[in-house]
């Protein structure tokens, strides 16, 4: 990969506050003939990935080894006599070694803030890419640094809506909700004018500005889930600048929005079902529901049909409130944990303790975490990670629904709705608030893909819930060059977890272009089950003090937790824990943190992540326990 020239003018206007920064970008040209000095020529350096993000105004991203900068770029690209521009920032880490170009990471959604995980995304790659090569994320245009767009509050009552699909009043109910919901959401926003153009073709374009900004011939290109989207109208746009293309859990753009939900509602459907399946295998699992699997998951949908259920729940002050659970609440959670293995084992170690206890709290606990809001005061937390209002700002200008108003189109997805035998047949309507939304698509699909002299390696999860894996097989099919890897079972995308295969191969082909030899990883649909909490105050310390560090690891509120804000949550049976971002890892506070009636616990815990080891010193029962686990072994010394 070659650096083409750049020239980087900055324009100073007005005060000294004030400054304008052009990019022109010139491509390298073919033979020219000038004069020169007999004597001697001289052949102007380059300049590197810093001396460009420095000339461009560049400044660290916030808690981050990437350094931002924000690119002032045409609001539509594809009309010249509109001078309208917006601000879209990159995040580039510049190569720690010799640089042979720009390796570019899409992130899904769409909606998802790419530079928001920038860190601990690169801190999953193999070092060598750091070394090789500059990392670049960014915020497409409209979302967190690019431009904030998002209406939490509106999101939050249109996911908690009713609707039953399979009644001609629960889907006008739910028609309703998405029309509610798309005039509410875009008056959150105070209706941008930008909302108009955050179609992934003016991303694109986006991107390509942003190559000639650094001068940058050609790069690699990896695009996971809706980044596959972006990977592939790049490549169909300006495939000249790809030296490699890596497409994870892959969209395949030849379907129109309908086909494409149909495809999503089976495959989430499926996975829910393969779910249910390993809980019926697990002696663990199976004991904890009490009955099959199924069973209970259709048990519980059948008793919400009939309204919703109310539930004491314990909130992080201490205290309880009452809560409700619905059938929007549980196709939420249910859909919301089929993305990984182990967010599949916590749905079903929440399904169980409402099969087998009785126990609505931990599906509520799943519920608060799916709709970003506090437990306590059921309020939207800031979430600059991640947008709803861009994901249909970029959803509803991809896709062209069928009909000329808001009516015909919700009756061509109606018309077109899948089998009601599917478990969350209810995901196929996910799209239905673009029959509403102030703008719409009008292009046809594209043409399939071939991408004709890029290597193009294509992955994929066989339970892939979203990006349904046989599309990532036809996708294959028709590239000149590509390449494809599964992994059985696993997770929505499959690369950067940390596992050999397929994390070597990978890298290999990102480094060099390398093929992969292995074509399919093996994998689990459901993480290790860890049963429900039985531990009492009579067991052995070891055993007591092992269950309770999995209850905690587990507990939703601190297994989704951010890692550094101040948080806590209420326990099962009263009380409270606390967590707090220490240097060396997590550090807890119990204050009468019951478990169960009889293990209440009060006192401090630790969690060292770089070294595997987890403390206690906590007061149970009327006994002091100091409790180490490191790595595999363990040592409680009780004082009673």
């Amino acid at each position: 990969m070659k650096r083409a020239g750049v020239i980087l003018i900055a324009v100073v206007l007005g005060a000294c506050t004030s400054e304008t920064i052009i990019v022109t970008t010139l491509a390298p040209s073919s033979t020219t003939t000038t004069a020169a000095p007999t004597t001697m020529s001289t052949t102007a350096a380059e300049p590197s990935t810093a001396e460009i993000l420095e000339a461009l105004g560049g400044e660290p991203c916030p808690e981050s080894d990437f350094t931002c900068v924000t690119l002032d770029l045409p609001l539509d690209h594809f009309d010249q006599s509109d001078d309208r521009a917006i601000g879209v920032t990159f995040a580039v880490l510049p190569a720690s070694g010799d640089s042979r170009g720009a390796f570019v990471t899409a992130t899904g959604g769409p909606g998802t803030s790419g530079i928001a995980v920038a860190d601990s995304y690169t801190s999953l790659y193999d070092p060598a890419i750091a070394e090789q090569f500059d990392i670049v994320f960014f915020d497409q245009r409209g979302i967190a640094s690019s431009g904030g767009l998002n209406c939490p509050r509106a999101a939050t009552e249109y996911f908690r809506a009713p609707g039953d699909i399979a009644t001609a009043a629960g889907l006008n109910l739910l028609v309703e909700a998405a029309e509610t919901f798309s005039t509410t959401c875009v008056e959150e926003m105070g209706d941008p004018e930008e909302l108009g153009y955050v179609s992934t073709a003016q991303v694109v374009e986006d991107l390509e500005a942003f190559r000639q900004a650094f001068g940058f011939e050609e790069f690699v290109l990896f695009g996971e889930s809706y980044g596959t989207q972006l990977g592939q109208t790049y490549a169909a746009a300006h495939g000249e600048h790809l030296d490699r293309l890596i497409i994870d859990g892959v969209v395949d753009l030849t379907l129109e929005g309908i086909a494409y939900h149909q495809d999503m509602a089976a495959a989430s459907s499926r996975t829910l079902d393969l779910m249910l399946e390993a809980c019926d295998q697990d002696e663990s699992c199976a004991a904890d529901l009490g009955m099959a699997a199924g069973d209970a998951y259709d048990r519980l949908y059948t008793l919400l049909l009939e309204g919703l259920l109310s539930v004491e729940f314990p909130l992080p002050d201490g205290t309880t409130a009452p809560r409700s659970f619905g059938l929007a609440d549980l196709e939420l959670v249910a859909s919301g944990h089929l993305y990984e293995e182990y967010d599949r084992m916590l749905f079903l170690r929440a399904l169980a303790a409402q099969s087998g206890r009785g126990d609505l709290v931990p599906l509520l606990r799943l519920l608060y975490v799916n709709l970003v809001v506090d437990p306590q005061t059921e309020e939207p937390i800031e979430d600059p990670s991640w947008s709803d209002a861009m994901y249909y700002g970029v959803e509803c200008l991809d896709y062209a629904y069928p009909g000329e108003t808001a009516e015909e189109v919700v009756q061509a997805m109606i018309d077109a709705a899948p089998d009601e035998a599917l478990r969350l047949g209810a995901v196929y309507y996910g799209d239905l608030p673009c029959a509403f939304w102030p703008h719409s698509g009008t292009e046809g699909r594209p043409e399939p893909l071939t991408a004709e002299g890029i290597p193009v390696l294509v992955l994929g999860s066989t339970v892939d819930p979203v990006t349904p894996y046989h599309q990532g097989v036809d996708v294959h099919s028709r590239l000149a060059d590509g390449y494809l890897m599964s992994k059985e079972g696993g997770p929505h995308v499959i690369f950067g977890w940390g596992e050999i295969c397929p994390d070597a191969e990978v890298t290999a082909f990102i480094l060099d272009g390398n093929p992969p030899v292995t074509e399919t990883c093996d994998g689990e649909v459901v993480g290790a089950y860890q049963p429900l909490f039985s531990a009492g105050g009579n067991d052995d310390p070891e055993t007591l003090l092992d269950a309770l560090e999995w209850e905690l690891s587990y507990l939703p509120e601190y297994y989704y937790w951010d890692g550094y804000t101040d948080s806590g949550a209420g326990c099962p049976r009263g009380g409270t824990v606390a967590f707090t971002a220490a240097d060396t890892g997590d550090e807890f506070v119990f204050e009468d943190c019951a478990f169960s009636p009889d293990v209440v616990v009060t006192g401090t815990g630790a969690y060292d992540w770089e070294n595997d080891v987890f403390t206690l010193d906590v007061t149970i029962g009327g006994c002091v326990y100091a409790y180490e686990r490191a790595g595999e072994e363990h040592s409680a010394e009780p004082q009673c």
